[in-house]
């Protein structure tokens, strides 16, 4: 087990996608157990493999981790994408926390009823203008990285909710130029050139089926 890194969650992004990202820009391999029903869920709860009942769950090097936050804390820190010393992190937290932030409303609102959803796709999009993307600009505006002189787990979640930002609104960037800059830096790293062409092991935006799914295997969550 503890040569392989396995991954617990849905056949979707969600709260696995960030973990997936980090995976890949640091070189990691990484096989998938993809939820679909009911029962396997139960089995990971019964065998004590869910410290919390929750997924995602990450198998890596011998220990069952969960909470994805704390997952993603240790990728990073483990290959070298969390910065130098205290300041540093506590500053890739703040970058980090506001790319998710942006990425976890996204993702809720594709998850709501259609009447809803162009109401609330508006309120991420001023958001998104307003308040987080000029923060983005400004702070890429002094280096080529959010924080410090090397690329940390910051650059890589604000990267991913760019992409995410234009999948749902494609001209958002627009009137940004340093995070237009920052986007073919990012994509001319190797690994994340190949994590980003068709076959590997990112996902897709939500569908039906996928909604179906996590509904069915988490089910006590939706009663």
């Amino acid at each position: 087990m503890s040569g392989k890194v396995v991954l617990y969650y849905f056949d979707g992004r969600g709260k696995m996608e960030s973990i997936r990202w980090l995976l890949a820009v640091a070189g990691v391999e990484f096989e998938e157990v993809f939820l679909t029903t009911r029962a396997q869920y139960e089995k990971l709860v019964n065998d004590g493999a869910l410290l919390f009942h929750q997924v995602p769950m990450v198998e890596m090097d011998g220990m069952k981790l969960v909470q994805s936050k704390a997952i993603m804390n240790y990728i990073a820190g483990k290959y070298n994408l969390y910065g130098k010393d205290p300041k540093e992190r506590v500053m890739i937290d703040m970058y980090a926390e506001a790319a998710r932030d942006i990425m976890d409303m996204i993702s809720m609102v594709l998850f709501t009823s259609p009447d809803n959803k162009k109401d609330e796709l508006e309120k991420v999009q001023v958001k998104a203008k307003v308040r987080t993307l000029p923060a983005f600009e400004k702070a890429l505006g002094a280096s080529q990285f959010l924080v410090g002189n090397q690329l940390s787990c910051a650059d890589v979640n604000f990267f991913e909710a760019s992409l995410m930002l234009e999948e749902v609104f494609p001209t958002i960037l627009s009137s940004f130029p340093n995070i237009q800059a920052f986007q073919k830096r990012m994509k001319a790293i190797p690994a994340i050139s190949k994590f980003l062409q068709p076959g590997s092991q990112r996902k897709p935006l939500p569908d039906d089926a996928l909604r179906k799914t996590a509904k069915e295997v988490l089910s006590h969550l939706f009663k």
